[in-house]
């Protein structure tokens, strides 16, 4: 009887031991994580970030890093990023916010997202046990420096410059495209400036051989100029009201000469602090516009003068189970309110269940105030070229698609082969 006990003794010792290894085992498995980010260099994070395991789908996770992004007045990316524990985790969530400016390369800021990434996940590493080899390195108060406020010499102030081309051709054919471009802009929590010029040219030359051998050269050429000047007060955290100028030229929308000013007010539904992740606004601008065209209009005019005013309903959100962003307008000319526009835009990106997601996409536009579309016939060259801008009462695009994956939950391995 007594060796029956200790037998049954032995055997409940190790039966506990491997259950408490088990249990240890799985406390401190590696954190699996999913990185819902679409400006993020997911192949550099995986390969830089360790102690964790990426998974394909956020049910999949023990944390969802839900990261959103918005375009900060340093031309830099303002990053909210939210930390959402799941399964023995999910009593740990946080946010962590962090910006980048424009002078900072693309490897400046992903090495800073890395940083982040890295210093949201302690608390996860913590609680699973994980922390073996993570170091935090923080500067000891002797060697920490004065921290002094600096006054930016710039006063908020970004300049940027700007130009671009491209040249291409073949034994019959070749174009040319060049743009040049200069801004400004300043932005602060009172005050959003902005200017923005540029010119644009294109050329094309075509060669027609004819049955004699002989060559006859078809040279298209359009240019623009542009300039944009916009001023945007905030009134509070719901209103704010500014003005929009332009004035320009461009040969192939018959602009010998455009200006425009108009006022604006909008009205935000949420607090614009919420802005990242949901954003409901509706706007409204009236104002004047003066055209001179390079041709004679269909409606006989060869300069003219309209009141227009126009109202713009939009609204995004970005959550965890997707995007979904949407707008109507419409505009019109006071003196004639059958010279309209109303234009529709939908977009979303929705995961529906594990591993699918679906994708729509499309704009719808009515068209009856191109009032500045040139008389007279075109020729078919002028046509199949689009030399000119064309009068059509509508245009639209769709695009629709799905995606569904299955198989291994892990995709920490990278293999960049063949990839150019």
């Amino acid at each position: 009887m007594l060796n029956r006990l200790l037998l049954l003794s032995f055997f409940c010792f190790f039966a506990n031991s491997f259950s408490q290894e088990d249990t240890q085992t799985k406390s401190t498995e590696e954190v699996k994580i999913f990185l819902d980010c679409d400006r993020c260099d997911q192949e550099f994070l995986r390969q830089n970030l360790g102690n964790v395991q990426f998974v394909r789908d956020q049910d999949l996770g023990d944390v969802h890093i839900f990261v959103v992004t918005q375009r900060n007045g340093a031309r830099g990316q303002s990053y909210e990023m939210d930390f959402i524990g799941k399964n023995d985790l999910e009593k740990i969530n946080y946010k962590l916010n962090f910006s980048t400016d424009g002078n900072m390369t693309n490897d400046d800021e992903r090495r800073r997202v890395l940083e982040y990434l890295k210093l949201g996940l302690v608390r996860f590493w913590i609680a699973r046990g994980t922390i073996d080899e993570v170091v935090v390195n923080v500067p000891t108060p002797e060697n920490e420096e004065e921290k002094v406020e600096e006054k930016d010499p710039w006063d908020y102030w970004l300049f940027r410059l700007g130009a671009s081309g491209f040249f291409n051709g073949q034994e019959q054919s070749k174009s040319s495209n060049l743009n040049f471009s200069v801004s400004a802009r300043r932005v602060t929590e009172n005050n959003k400036f902005n200017m923005f010029a540029r010119y644009g040219e294109n050329r094309s030359t075509f060669t027609f051989i004819n049955e004699d051998g002989s060559e006859d050269d078809f040279v298209v050429f359009n240019n623009n100029r542009r300039l944009n000047v916009s001023d945007i007060i905030s009134i509070n955290d719901h209103w704010s009201y500014g003005i929009f100028t332009s004035i320009g030229t461009s040969t192939f929308s018959n602009f010998d000469l455009f200006w425009t000013a108009r006022p604006a007010l909008e009205y935000s539904f949420f607090d614009y602090a919420d802005s990242a992740k949901k954003q409901l606004t509706i706007s409204y601008r009236n104002g004047i516009r003066y055209n001179d065209y390079i041709e004679r209009t269909v409606f006989n005019e060869t300069e003219e003068y309209f009141w227009e005013h126009g109202i713009q309903l939009g609204g995004r959100i970005n959550q965890e189970w997707g995007n979904l962003n949407a707008e109507v307008s419409f505009n019109q000319f006071l003196q004639d309110p059958s010279l309209n526009a109303l234009n529709f835009f939908l977009g979303t990106n929705v995961r529906l269940f594990k591993g699918f997601n679906f994708n729509v996409s499309g704009s719808y536009s009515i068209t009856r105030n191109q009032v500045n579309i040139p008389g007279g016939d075109l020729t078919v060259e002028e046509l199949l070229l689009q030399q000119q801008q064309l009068q059509s009462g509508f245009n639209y695009f769709v695009s629709v698609g799905f995606n569904y994956s299955f198989g291994s939950i892990y995709n920490t391995v990278v293999n960049p082969r063949f990839d150019f």
